[in-house]
This record gives C-alpha cells, structure tokens and sequence, in this order.
C-alpha cells in the first residue's frame, strides 16, 4: 500500500479514536445513537469559596424599616427615603369625599401617578385604603358596605397595572383609620360585612399579592387551622392573610390587638406558624418598656416573623430600642438577610458539560422573602450574558437558619470558550422591574454585590471547547 495512503487511513483511524473518547464521560457513560450526553466536570476541578459577611444592614425589597404617608402624594419626591436605607414605604388612600359615591377618573389617575412615582424611586408601598383618620373612640363615617365593593372594583384595574410596586395591602375600608375597628355602619362587628370587604380585595389584586388583617381574632375566625407548609403558595386565600399589628408591644393585650394576656399567648403560637409564609408587620403606638426592652421585643420578633416596621411611629419607642442598643440589630434582621457562606463550583467546564454549583447561605433575618421571585445563574463575559433560571430553587422557602441548595445546569454549545464571572441573579419577576438592580436581592457580603447589573457573584469559572483541544487539531485540518 502506498505510503501516503496508510498516513491517511492511520490519520482517520486516530480521529475517530479520539472523537470515541468524546463519547464517554469521566463516569463511564455511553453515547449511544441520538442520545444526548451531558458531561459532568470531575471533582478535582472543583472550586469552593467562602465569603465575608457584610456586617451593617443591606437594603433589599419588600423588607424593613418604612416611613409612613397620610397620603400617597403623587408630587413627593420618594427617592430621599430610598436614600436614607428603606426599600418600603406605607400609605393610605384617604376616599372620605366618596363614602356614596362612585370614584371619579381623577381620583385613579393620582393614584397611578402616585405608583409611577414609587416606582422611580426604587420603593414599594404597604397601602391600606381609609374613609376616615378616626379619632377614636367617636370616628367620623366610614363607606356602607355595598359602596366598598364597588370601590374595590374600580380600583382594581390600577392595582393590577401596578401590582409590581405594591409590596402587599392592609385589608383597610372598615371603620376608623380602615383598622377593622369603630365602624359608623357597624361592618367591625358583622362577620359576613367583613368576609365580604376581605374576598373583594383579594379579587381586586393579582392572586400573588398578600392582605394583612389588624386583629388574631378574624384571622382564626375566617381560617382556624393556622397555615402550613404544605399549603403555603398555593394562591388560596388563606395563603394571601396575613397580619399587621398597630400597637405592637404597647401593653399587656397590644391595646385591644388581643384580648388579655392569656388570648396573646394562644393567639401568638397561631401566628408564629402561620407568620413563616405570610408578612407580619405594623408599628408601636405608645412606650410600654415592659414588654419592649430589646430581649422581649427581638425574640417577639423572631416568633412572628416580623418583616416591616414604622420608623416614624412611635417616635418614644424608636428611641428607647436606639438607647438601649438593638436598633440597628433590629434594623438588619427585619425581614430576611442573606448572607452567603460558601459556594463549590468548577475551576474549569465544558460546553455541552452539565456543571453543578452548590451555595450555603445563612438567613439571619426575622423571617423569609415572602413574594414570589426568581433565582438565576448567571455567566457573563465581556461579550455574553448567558441566564439560567433554576425553576425549582424558591427563595420563599429560605426561612430564618441555613440553607444549601445544589443545582446542575449543561451549558449550550453556543457559548464561547473563556473566562466567565458566576452569579446568582435574584431580580423581581415583573418585567418592569426585572432590569432594576434596586429591586433584585443582595446578599449581605463583601466583595459579592454587582450594583450595576444586581447580580451576587460567587467567582470564576473557565469554559472550553474539547472539539478544539490542540491535541486533535493537526487530525481536524488534514
């Protein structure tokens, strides 16, 4: 046989020699006929990192201390309270010129301005919808119940359009202050008026937002087996309730939150379950140090879960919580605080590779992220962006402790081989505000944060292609 001839049939015997070797993975795997393989990195490539807590408090959506608004001022320039370090605000929806009446176009329009402006501040809002601003015990009118339900559907449309900054609603219209307390048409005392105002705000918002109700006692009336896991998330009702209270730790029975100090007891082990999957949160109304010196007050607040609160109000107890010293503790952990340990992920992949990254974090916060979000990973370069959305990761489950999540991702063929930066990207998952760094999740670390992009990086990973491995490249020109 010529020589040139064995060269060449030598040349080929090798290529597929070596394009076999492609067809098994470092485990042993065959490729058989129109199979599909996705090859896992070995162990010895594997990367863990460890990470530094960020030690002040991070400012993250939908958690926090919140400034208060008599009113949802559509000219107010919202963004000075994003800059004191809350991503929330609450305000009321004053309708006291409409207790019998239909709502007039202009009085949607300002609220939609209202939520644009919230919107471009970086904020949230905690709205509750009001007839009166009391005074108790002898408030002035609230809506008859036919008119709320009314209300409640002309709202509806803006509520909807706007759901993305609407952390959640305070069931609000009855009675003074809408607190579910001194109805003029005596709905605080009519357990169907009240049932009614409930289901018609429920409807009035996109299923994935939550209503608080004031008082335990229509909570455990409406829902007597308190909330699970099992149940949390499923878009019933009862996993759209939970709680605000208005006086918090301001006296033995939190001024009429409670019955008496037994009923708090009882009453609170229904919260504390119910609290891990639905918001709890309010204000103080007076200084009672009995029950609000730091031990009390924080380990009250771990028990229910606690993930907003009103600066503004009171102003005596604020003040206490910053003598005593556990203000700023209080500050970090409302709501949730991430803060990520570790990560193991490869030094090296392949495209075409099914890579697995496992990350640890720490929730040192009051309680979980309680609206639904996204979890991505994330490589980028100077040149490509690639997301991978991680469907079955739910933040809503990282409750308060420690929690490892481990995912296994395979890599497009389409990438190009470099160096990428890993990262997890937690954004909103509403379209207008996914793009917004401000309302992603940052995780309480230094050296992690990706302001511009609101991304959390966990470090580097290099991607090759074997197709283009030196070793074969003199077989694939001949």
């Amino acid at each position: 046989m010529h020589k040139r001839h064995r060269s060449e049939i030598l040349a080929v015997a090798l290529l597929m020699i070596a394009l076999g070797l492609l067809a098994f993975d470092l485990a042993g795997h065959v490729l058989s006929h129109g199979e599909r393989v996705a090859y896992s990195a070995p162990l010895s490539s594997y990367q863990t990192l460890t990470y530094t807590e960020w030690i002040s408090d991070v400012v993250n959506p939908e958690r926090g201390f919140r400034y208060s608004f008599d009113d949802l001022d559509p000219n107010l320039d919202y963004s000075y309270y994003r800059s004191q370090g809350a991503s929330l605000i609450y305000a009321y929806l004053l309708l006291d010129n409409y207790r019998t009446s239909p709502l007039p176009s202009t009085v949607l329009q300002r609220l939609q301005n209202a939520l644009d402006a919230v919107r471009s501040a970086g904020l949230k809002v905690i709205l509750r919808v009001a007839y009166n601003f009391g005074p108790y015990p002898n408030s002035e009118p609230d809506a008859p119940l036919p008119w709320i339900i009314t209300h409640t559907q002309q709202l509806s449309p803006v509520l909807h359009a706007n759901a993305d900054v609407i952390a959640w609603m305070h069931a609000g219209f009855i009675g003074a202050w809408g607190e579910w307390h001194s109805s003029t048409n005596g709905l605080h005392l009519d357990p169907n008026a009240k049932w009614q105002v409930l289901n018609a705000l429920a409807a009035a918002l996109p299923a994935d937002r939550f209503i608080q109700l004031r008082y335990p006692a229509d909570i455990i009336a409406f829902f007597p087996t308190p909330l699970n896991a099992s149940d949390a998330f499923n878009g019933a009702l009862q996993a759209r309730v939970g709680f605000h209270n208005d006086c918090f730790l301001s006296s033995d029975t939190d001024y009429g939150t409670y019955l008496d100090p037994t009923h708090r007891l009882t009453t609170t082990n229904y919260l504390a379950q119910m609290s891990q999957f639905v918001p709890t949160g309010g204000e103080t109304c007076a200084l009672y140090t009995t029950l609000q010196n730091c031990t009390v007050a924080i380990r009250e607040m771990e028990r229910l879960h606690w993930t907003d609160l009103n600066l503004s109000y009171h102003p005596d107890v604020i003040q206490y919580w910053r003598n005593q010293g556990c203000f700023e503790t209080i500050r970090k952990r409302l709501g949730y605080r991430l803060v990520l340990q570790r990560a193991t992920f490869p030094v090296t992949a392949s495209v075409h590779q099914a890579i697995t990254v496992t990350w640890t974090l720490s929730n040192q916060g009051f309680a979980a992220p309680l609206n639904p979000r996204p979890v991505y990973l994330v490589l980028s370069s100077t040149a490509v962006v690639h997301r991978v959305l991680l469907p079955h990761v739910d933040p809503r489950r990282w409750l308060p402790g420690t929690h490892t999540v481990t995912v296994s991702v395979t890599l497009p063929s389409t990438l190009p081989a470099t160096s990428y930066a890993l990262a997890l990207w937690l954004p909103d998952p509403y379209p207008r505000l996914q793009g917004d760094p401000r309302y992603s999740v940052r995780f309480a670390n230094h050296n992690v944060w990706d302001e511009a992009r609101g991304w959390n990086r966990l470090g580097q990973i290099t991607l090759t292609n074997p197709l283009t491995h030196s070793a074969f490249l003199p077989l694939l020109r001949r």
